[in-house]
């Protein structure tokens, strides 16, 4: 990619900084997907994606919207059911277990976080294994560890996908990622310590309790920050060549936007961007890839239902 003018707050520069465009990758991936739904519907079988979203959380609300168009432009029937946060985990419960039942629904996906008060792990391992297509039930997590056939959370797998069709491999080289969550850190770094394509790299996994995190950042080859912290990450902690996925979403306040803030990511673009060799932006990289991978699973659940009723998927993308 040619060197890019970058603008940020009104000050021009020029870097030699390549951006991994997630919106491309994303439309690059949902074209192959559009592909599979339409040979399973030659076969009678149309993917179907269930999401529950409990209250009116203004960031759950946007991705669900972003779900609901992103099925609908590639052929996915899209099941919603918007609850209000006075719903009882009870309620919930059943919603849960009449969607496990309902042989239309090939995944369910429980949107996160959760209203204060509700058991969300009880709720999550109630979801059947065969229709969590984002991939947090323990038996898909086990089966991440063990390295089988499972489905793969949404946002690590996004970043897998993200190196591979940029042309990163992590063989060899030292990644460091920031946060331990269960939805990001964790999975990704079993993805990219296990041997064979897209892993066999060194992992560092850093935290709230990582003393001197500037000790470890600096030593990354591939940097991934997923630590819900606005630009933790300046310019100082990076070495030169750097890769960086900034997974970070954070509005901050910002009089000149009608909407009264603006997006940034964990990553001080502005410093790290000149020091890096590749970086995702925020808004607009790793984002498009996590709805992406939900809808790669959603197909996967769909094309498991076609083989237990005797059909073949080998001829399938």
């Amino acid at each position: 990619m040619d060197p890019f003018l970058e603008t940020t707050g009104g000050l021009w520069y020029k870097t030699l900084v390549e951006l991994m465009d997630g919106k491309r990758i994303a439309q690059t991936i949902r074209a192959r997907i559009q592909e599979e739904v339409h040979q399973l519907k030659k076969h009678g079988i149309v993917p179907g994606l269930a999401v529950i979203l409990v209250g009116d959380d203004p960031a759950s609300v946007s991705y669900v919207t972003g779900k609901e168009k992103a099925c609908a432009e590639i052929g996915i029937r899209s099941f919603d059911h918007r609850l209000p946060a006075s719903t009882s985990p009870e309620s919930l419960l059943q919603l849960i277990g009449h969607l496990n039942q309902d042989p239309e629904v090939d995944g369910i996906l429980l949107q996160l976080p959760l209203p204060k008060g509700f058991p969300e792990r009880q709720l999550l391992n109630f979801i059947d294994p065969e229709k969590d297509v984002d991939g947090f039930h323990p038996v898909n997590l086990g089966k991440l560890l063990l390295g089988e056939e499972t489905f793969l959370p949404c946002t690590p797998h996004g970043i897998l996908k993200i190196l591979e069709l940029e042309g990163i491999d992590p063989a060899g080289k030292h990644a460091v990622i920031i946060g331990r969550s269960i939805t990001v850190g964790r999975p990704l770094m079993n993805l990219l310590s296990r041997k064979g394509a897209g892993g066999n790299a060194t992992v560092t996994i850093c935290h709230t309790g990582t003393p001197e995190v500037s000790v470890y950042t600096r030593q990354a080859d591939i940097l991934v920050v997923a630590a819900g912290s606005p630009r933790l990450v300046q310019g100082h902690m990076v070495k030169e060549g750097v890769v960086v996925i900034d997974v970070g979403v954070n509005r901050i306040p910002d009089s000149t936007k009608k909407s009264g803030y603006r997006l940034v990511g964990d990553v001080d673009f502005d410093s790290v961007a000149p020091k890096a060799s590749k970086i995702t932006p925020v808004p607009g990289g790793v984002g498009p890839m996590t709805i992406t991978m939900l809808l790669h699973n959603t197909v996967l659940a769909a094309k498991k239902r076609m083989s237990t009723r005797g059909f073949q998927t080998e001829g399938l993308i």
